[in-house]
C-alpha cells in the first residue's frame, strides 16, 4: 500500500510522532502531580500507537525486531498483570500482604478479591504512562531515515528552547515562568520540574549536535553551518550546566563529552583530526574556562555537603522493604505507599520521599525479580546494539545510532541516583534513542 507523504517527508506516522514530541515537552516535564497534563500526552500517543503498529504489521518489519518488541511487550505487561484481581486465597498469602490482612481482620472485614499491587490505582496509571514511549519507539521503527532525522532535529530545537526558557527563569527572579508550581524559584529547569532532568536532556541532545556537525567533514559538505552549530551548542551546554548546577549533570558531562567527541571523530571519517574538530574542542575548552573563572565556587558548593545525602541513607531501608515483597514485588507505582508504611518516625517532617532516587532499586521493590530480569535483558540488548553501532562504518544512519547509544547511556547512569525515566518527556526521548539504536539490527541483517 503506498504511503501518502507531505512534501516527501511527512506522513501520518511522522506527523503523529511530531505531535507526541511537542505534547511531551509541553506537558510531560514532571513525574508527579500532573494527572491532567499526563492524560493529554497519553491521549495524543494513542493515534501514533495505532498507526505505527499498523505500519509495522503491514510492512512485516516487526519480524526484524522480535527481541526488542518482546521486551517492550513484557514491560507493558508487568503493570497490567499486577492489576488483575486475584481471589482472597491467592493474594493473602503473597509476601508483604500480612499487614493488609491484619488490618482487615481488625476492622472485622473479610478479604475480597484484590490485585497483586498494593496500590492498584497507581499501577494502572503507570501502565497508561507507558503508552507515549511505546508509541514513539514503534514509530521510530516504521519511519524513514529522513523522518527520523527531523525528529532528532526537533529534540535539539527543544533543548535550545529549554535553555532559553531556563535563562529567562533565572533572570526573572520570580516564579511566573515556571511550568510547575512546586519548582523552586531561582532554579534553571526549562520545561521540567526538576533541574536534574533538564541537565540529562541537554546531555542527551549534546552527542547528536556534535556528531551531526562532525559528519559534514566526512561528506566534504561545503555548508559548515552544522559544524559550527555543533561547536556552539556544545559550548552552550557547558555554560547552561554550570547555571543549572545539577550534580548529576556536572558529573556526567565529562564522560559524555569525551565519548561524543570520539563519536564525532568516527562520523568525520576516523581520519586525522582536522581544523573542524579542533574548532569544536576549542569551543568546549573556551566554555569550560569561562565557567571555571566565573562560576566554579557555587558549582563546588553543590558537592560540599555537611551531612550524608538523604537518599543514600534511605536505600538500605528500601532494600529491606523490597525483600518483604519478593519475588513478585509490591506493584509498579506503589513506592510511595510502601515507603510510608516503613518510614521511621524520626524522619517524618514537612517534606516527603516520593521516589527511591534509584530506579533499579525502586524496580526491585515494585516489580520483583521479573523487573530485575527485564533490566538485565535490556542491558544485554543495549550492549549488543552498541557493539554493532560502533563497529559499523560511518554513515548517516550510523551517526544517529552512535549518538543514540550515548543518550541511552546518560539515562542508564542517571537512573542509578535519580528517577529520570519516570518523567514522561525523558521517557519519550529515551524511546526515540532506543528506536534509533534498534535499527542497527536491521542494518546488520541487510549487510
Amino acid at each position: 500500500m503506498p504511503r501518502v507523504t507531505w512534501k516527501g517527508q511527512w506522513d501520518g506516522v511522522a506527523i503523529a510522532a511530531l505531535v507526541l514530541l511537542a505534547f511531551s515537552f509541553a506537558f510531560g516535564g514532571a513525574s508527579q502531580g500532573h494527572a491532567l497534563r499526563l492524560a493529554l500526552v497519553e491521549l495524543v500517543s494513542l493515534p501514533l500507537l495505532v498507526l505505527a503498529s499498523r505500519q509495522l504489521i503491514l510492512t512485516g518489519l516487526w519480524r526484524e525486531h522480535r527481541f526488542s518488541l518482546g521486551l517492550v511487550a513484557t514491560i507493558v505487561a508487568i503493570p497490567l498483570i499486577q492489576s488483575i484481581p486475584l481471589p482472597p486465597a491467592v493474594w493473602t498469602i503473597l509476601p508483604g500482604r500480612d499487614q493488609m490482612v491484619l488490618a482487615l481482620e481488625l476492622a472485622g472485614l473479610e478479604p475480597d478479591w484484590a490485585p497483586l499491587s498494593v496500590a492498584p490505582d497507581q499501577t494502572w496509571r503507570s501502565a497508561l504512562a507507558l503508552a507515549p514511549p511505546t508509541a514513539l519507539f514503534l514509530a521510530m521503527l516504521s519511519l524513514s531515515h529522513v523522518q527520523r532525522e527531523r525528529l532528532v532535529q526537533c529534540c535539539i530545537a527543544a533543548a535550545i528552547a529549554g535553555i532559553i526558557l531556563g535563562v529567562a527563569q533565572l533572570a526573572s527572579g520570580g516564579d511566573s515562568l515556571y511550568l510547575w508550581n512546586w519548582t523552586r524559584a531561582g532554579s534553571v529547569t526549562g520545561f521540567f520540574a526538576n533541574r536534574n532532568h533538564l541537565a540529562s536532556f541537554l546531555l542527551i541532545a549534546l552527542p547528536f549536535a556534535v556528531i551531526v556537525g562532525a559528519a559534514t567533514l566526512r561528506r566534504r559538505d561545503q555548508r559548515t553551518s552544522a559544524l559550527w552549530f555543533g561547536a556552539l551548542f556544545a559550548g552552550l551546554v557547558v555554560v547552561t550546566l554550570a547555571a543549572i548546577r545539577s550534580r548529576a549533570g556536572i558529573t556526567l558531562f565529562a564522560p559524555v563529552m569525551v565519548v561524543s567527541l570520539l563519536a564525532g571523530w568516527v562520523a568525520a571519517g576516523r581520519g586525522r583530526p582536522g581544523p573542524g574538530l579542533l574548532v569544536m574542542v576549542g569551543s568546549i575548552g573556551a566554555a569550560l574556562t569561562a565557567v571555571t573563572v566565573m562560576a566554579l565556587p557555587p558549582i563546588l558548593a553543590r558537592f560540599d555537603q555537611d551531612k550524608p545525602e538523604a537518599r543514600f541513607e534511605r536505600w538500605p531501608l528500601i532494600a529491606e522493604a523490597a525483600q518483604n515483597y519478593l519475588p513478585l514485588g509490591s506493584g509498579v507505582g506503589s513506592f510511595d505507599a510502601v515507603y510510608r508504611s516503613v518510614e521511621p518516625l524520626e524522619e517524618l517532617d514537612s517534606t516527603f520521599f516520593n521516589q527511591a532516587h534509584n530506579d533499579y532499586l525502586e524496580t526491585w521493590l515494585e516489580a520483583g525479580w521479573l523487573g530485575i530480569g527485564v533490566i538485565l535483558a535490556f542491558l544485554v540488548w543495549y550492549f549488543r546494539r552498541c557493539w554493532t553501532a560502533w563497529k559499523a562504518p560511518p554513515s548517516r544512519e550510523g551517526d544517529l545510532q552512535r549518538a543514540a547509544s550515548i543518550g541511552i547511556g546518560v539515562l542508564i547512569l542517571h537512573s542509578a541516583g535519580d528517577y529520570p525515566l519516570r518523567t514522561v518527556t525523558l521517557a519519550v526521548v529515551f524511546a526515540l534513542c532506543c528506536g534509533l539504536l534498534e535499527l542497527t539490527q536491521r542494518s546488520a541483517q541487510r549487510t
